[in-house]
């Protein structure tokens, strides 16, 4: 068995006094002895409570330095984190916390409505942050193995499939490990790092890019409890951030502000983008302003560095995602997994040691993920030039990423079945300037029903989280069908690109 060592007591070990996080709206700091501490002295009160190896712990939370001295804590136990996303109500909760069957769980005070009502509904145990604090200010710390198997579960995170059924993507110490060499070597991260956290910590990005990755360095985090543009523009002039890490929308918002045009960001020296392409004319914008923003690509499977442009190339490979990382092995295949040569787009595969082992307690869907021979199937059609720099074609399966978050148009469809007056729909992804891409849900209505497409939007609201809400609703008097009555996703689009 293969063991990897706690980041955090290694840390501690090495560079003790040196600042691991600065909380930007209280100020206050944590250096590297106090987030093993107070992770160890937190693993020794989950152990005192009755949670054991194996069993799950959720978290409901903004972003904050206790988020990582909880995950570390559980990795020390043994116990499995579970983050959960609160731009989510409670009913949309209510499956993953079925699923994860958490012995326990953590809210911040930002949370604590969704969170009582979680606790209502299933039964849960809370422990509030400020209860928390008195745990780890009471709990006398113990010794905890510092070498970790590398391919025991460390954190799960739930990523909805096309059925709208939550899969919970299993992530590992090894993998966190393969992301910080990809990651890394990609931008070269040293001990002198500074970046940002704000990132929501439910999305492998807030954990893993670039936060993991520059505690295994040494460097310093910033956290931000969500993303606001103000102090984000303020540290990325101030050197208070040397590798920033955003996706699309984060970028239109910088480009957006009033101090873009007349703003320094020369103390930033390496700009990173995921979640959705960053569009040609926001890398121009950028590039006018003297930035390369190296656009990258990468999944929850995949922990998540796969793919990052090099700056030398950024702005000659436009739309490129760049070159499969040096732990990273990718093909492109035709339909019988046969590799494909240059320029022919087929779907993408990938493995090594950042992809996942697979979906916890899902064999289904593990299997269903994986080729024979162990290559990770993602979905998204590709191709690769002749110089071996890979470009997104197509996605496979019809999640369209609105803002860097995913969204399956399958869920919204659940939710828009329990209007009243709705026959049929189909909910499609269009793009859009500032988000990358919108929900554009079809209606059919019931004989004789008349349908208000505000009052479906708030209904919308009132169930799903914001993003998922679609900004387009057409009301149609036919859908146009497959030979077996299966509503034609393709036909709509085109419909929507020509209005």
């Amino acid at each position: 068995m293969q063991k990897v060592f706690d980041i955090a007591a290694r840390r501690a070990e090495l560079t003790p006094d040196k600042t691991a996080f600065i909380e930007m709206e209280s100020g206050r700091t944590l250096s590297y002895r106090d987030l093993d501490e107070r992770a160890n002295r937190f693993a020794a009160w989950l152990g005192n409570s009755g949670v054991a190896a194996g069993d799950r712990v959720a978290i409901l939370c903004l972003n904050s330095a206790a988020f990582f001295e909880i995950l570390f804590a559980c990795g020390k136990l043994g116990a499995i984190l579970v983050p959960l996303n609160w731009r989510q109500p409670a009913p949309e909760l209510g499956p993953v916390a079925q699923d994860a069957a958490p012995k326990l769980l953590i809210h911040d005070a930002d949370n604590i409505v969704v969170a009582d009502e979680l606790a209502r509904a299933y039964g849960l145990n809370l422990l509030s942050y400020a209860d928390y604090e008195t745990a780890v200010a009471t709990t006398s710390p113990r010794h905890f193995d510092t070498y970790w198997p590398s391919d025991r579960i460390w954190y799960m995170l739930y990523t909805s499939g096309t059925t709208g059924k939550p899969k919970a993507v299993i992530q590992t110490p090894g993998m966190a490990y393969a992301n910080a060499i990809n990651i890394g070597q990609a931008i070269d991260l040293t001990s002198t790092e500074t970046t940002l956290n704000f990132l929501p910590l439910f999305h492998t990005a807030g954990i893993n890019l670039h936060t993991l990755p520059v505690l295994m360095h040494g460097g310093t985090i910033r956290v931000l409890k969500k993303f606001e543009i103000d102090p984000v523009m303020a540290a990325l002039q101030a050197g208070n951030c040397t590798a920033f890490f955003g996706v699309p929308a984060i970028y239109q918002a910088i480009s957006l502000h009033k101090e873009f045009g007349r703003a320094d960001f020369s103390k930033v020296r390496s700009w990173g983008c995921g979640g959705a392409p960053l569009p040609a004319t926001l890398i121009a914008q950028f590039g006018a302003r003297g930035v390369k923003v190296c656009n990258g690509m990468g999944m929850t499977e995949t922990g998540p560095t796969v793919f990052l442009m090099d700056t030398a190339h950024a702005e000659a490979k436009i739309g490129s995602v760049g070159k499969p990382q040096i732990l990273a092995e990718v093909r492109v295949v035709d339909l019988d997994d046969n590799p494909l040569p240059a320029n022919e787009a087929g779907e993408l595969q990938i493995r090594g040691p950042g992809v996942t082992p697979g979906y916890w307690n899902n064999e289904a869907a593990t299997k269903a993920a994986f080729t024979r021979d162990g290559w990770l199937k993602t979905g998204d059609v590709a191709r690769r030039d002749e110089d071996g720099y890979y470009y997104i074609v197509d996605r496979i399966k019809d999640m369209y990423i609105s803002g860097g978050e995913n969204v399956y148009p399958a869920e919204v469809e659940i939710v828009i079945y329990k209007f009243p007056g709705v026959l049929e729909c189909a909910v499609l992804g269009v793009p859009d300037e500032k988000w990358g891409e919108v929900g554009r849900a079809c209606i059919l209505p019931q004989p004789g029903a008349s349908i208000d497409p505000e009052a479906l939007r708030a209904f919308c609201r009132q169930n799903l989280a914001a993003y998922k809400v679609p900004k387009y609703i057409d009301i149609v008097d036919e859908f146009p069908r497959t030979a077996a009555g299966k509503i034609q996703k393709h036909v709509l689009r085109s419909r929507a690109a020509g209005k």
